[in-house]
């Protein structure tokens, strides 16, 4: 109980030292009731006349903010060291069950590693075409044949490191020219295929109307 306003010689509580006491405490600087530093760091929630909680929005990219980004999100995921050994024995095959010839890799890929053939490095190389945005150069360092395992780049596949030149490439072009020639050839047979098969089911059709 609060007994600064009370007289103790009439025994009675004066209104006047109550007030007195709240405008000293109110102009005291020194008060800590006056309030107390927020250290929460929580992101505040935007107060609206909306029933729900809207959230607002952190932002990093300020000119004075070192923070661009969240470091967390640029992290990479680790890779696991020869994960392509585990390609080796997959094939393709067709609807009978057939295994499908694999491509022949160009002479500059060379594997490296224990235990690669080129079977497994033709499936590593068009993995890494498919699920990586990076170029394919290969294994750039020449201290990776000598140990494998402290030297490799796990985010290329394992062969050594090659230059494709301009004669590769005109190459390539040309086999690429020749299988769409070889495309174009059966898409028109089996049109005209087609046709003919069309037109045999007309005539068959008319003879046995005219029957």
């Amino acid at each position: 109980v609060d007994l600064s306003s009370f007289d103790f010689k009439t025994g009675k509580m004066m209104p006047s030292k109550l007030q007195k006491k709240k405008r000293r405490l109110w102009n005291d600087p020194l008060n800590q009731n006056k309030g107390k530093p927020d250290l929460n760091t929580t992101l505040p929630i935007r107060l609206t006349t909306s029933i729900f909680k809207q959230p607002v929005t952190k932002v990093t990219n300020h000119p004075s903010n070192k923070v661009k980004s969240d470091p967390q999100q640029m992290n990479e995921q680790p890779h696991q060291l020869f994960w392509e050994k585990r390609l080796q024995g997959l094939s393709a095959s067709d609807v009978t069950e057939q295994i499908i010839k694999s491509m022949e890799l160009p002479k500059g890929l060379q594997g490296v590693g224990p235990g690669n053939n080129d079977e497994t490095l033709l499936l590593a190389v068009a993995s890494a075409l498919h699920t990586s945005s990076a170029p394919i150069t290969g294994q750039i360092s020449a201290a990776v044949e000598k140990n494998p395992a402290v030297w490799l780049n796990t985010s290329q596949p394992l062969c050594k490191a090659f230059i494709v030149t301009d004669e590769d490439i005109r190459r390539q072009e040309e086999r690429v020219q020749q299988v769409r020639k070889k495309l174009e050839e059966a898409l028109m047979a089996d049109i005209l295929s087609r046709a003919a098969d069309t037109e045999e089911m007309d005539i068959e059709m008319d003879i046995g109307d005219e029957a």
